[in-house]
């Protein structure tokens, strides 16, 4: 009596929801994926390519010290004194880039070891397919926006920063076993939306979520590594290779220059 003229429109509200929830997971997905890319191009630019960075500083400066050298002109000694302050003290490159830290601190990865997280490093800027199919699946089963209980949500958090931190790595089997974890683990009770005001409630959760995470994904694309991985959406790990291509080149240059200056 009276139920269906009830019940309709909760349940549209119901649909609604489960579609905001759905969309919202998927941006995310996307989100938390560029976020992966960034921060592994960055981290593996730092690690390749710093040292030819390096490198080319330093024979700028030699460059200039042979030119001053040469003409004894003191514009020419100032521009010297002025590419040799530029050049960071580097001891030991491979020490450098391969120890347990840089002129900003500790590496990520002896970070992650005093924080007993795995230490391994990424091999690529973007994850294998097989990868990336694992991630998406667990992350459409186990995220916390699908939550609407504390505990719940707490525990899908937990979950899915394992998840997170495996996919960064690019690391197939954990997201397996990861994978088989959760599908082990304890299945929560549905939630069953029957309120009108728990709903709406909800929907205006999920905007407000968007709208953040929209935010954060401007942040991300308009960055400096955002915008380098623009020009290789495809295949950003052999963007790498081709800066690196690009700094040997410059290096040749620069040394053959200098072999010049001092013959």
């Amino acid at each position: 009596m009276g139920q269906p003229s009830v019940g309709r429109p909760e349940e549209r509200l119901e649909k609604a929801v489960r579609a905001a929830e759905q969309a919202l997971i998927e941006y995310e997905i996307a989100l938390e994926t560029f976020r992966v890319e960034v921060e592994n191009f960055s981290r593996l630019h730092h690690q390749k390519l710093g040292p030819m960075y390096a490198r080319l500083d330093e024979l700028d400066a030699q460059i200039a010290e042979a030119t001053a050298a040469r003409t004894g002109d003191p514009e020419d000694r100032r521009k010297a004194d002025e590419a040799r302050a530029r050049v960071m003290p580097m001891p030991g490159v491979e020490e450098l880039f391969h120890g347990w830290m840089d002129g900003e601190g500790l590496y990520p990865e002896a970070a992650a070891m005093l924080t007993d997280q795995s230490v391994r490093p990424p091999q690529r800027v973007r994850p294998g397919e097989e990868a990336r199919k694992l991630y998406r699946e667990l992350a459409r089963k186990a995220h916390p926006d699908l939550a609407q209980e504390e505990g719940e949500r707490q525990r899908r958090e937990e979950f899915i920063t394992r998840v997170n931190a495996a996919y960064a790595r690019g690391d197939e089997a954990m997201l397996r076993e990861l994978s088989e974890e959760w599908a082990a683990g304890p299945v929560p009770e549905e939630q069953r939306l029957t309120r009108s005001e728990e709903l709406y409630a909800r929907l205006e959760w999920l905007s407000q979520r968007k709208e953040l995470l929209s935010v954060l994904a401007r942040e991300l694309e308009e960055s400096a590594i955002g915008g380098m991985l623009r020009l290789a959406p495809d295949d950003p790990d052999t963007l790498l290779d081709e800066i690196a291509e690009q700094l040997l080149a410059q290096v040749a240059e620069r040394e053959a220059e200098l072999e010049r200056l001092r013959g």
